[in-house]
């Protein structure tokens, strides 16, 4: 049995995930069925079975990732007036 956590997530059970080939990123759709709850898989799920298409799902997601890093800009620190070395002796009168 899945318990619903603080953030509203649900854990699909071991069984049930390989059962329906369900992983990390798979998309389902929820839909309101009565007094219960139907669970599907989304229809624009791309298919992850052969080794072709999880070899191009891992080269776009490396492709991404680069790009962030590239991206990122590593802001210099303004001129304060002071270095942070003055804190660690300021007011010692030594």
């Amino acid at each position: 049995m899945s318990k619903v956590t603080s953030k509203y997530q649900v854990t699909v059970p071991r069984a049930i995930a390989d059962q329906y080939g369900i992983s990390p990123g798979t998309e389902i759709d929820w839909q309101p069925a009565g007094d219960s709850i139907r669970v599907t898989l989304s229809a624009s799920r791309p298919p992850t079975d052969d080794v072709e298409s999880r070899l191009r799902l891992f080269d776009q997601a490396t492709e991404r990732i680069r790009r962030r890093r590239t991206a990122t800009k590593v802001r210099q620190p303004k001129d304060r007036g002071w270095r942070r070395e003055d804190l660690y002796t300021r007011g010692n009168s030594r």
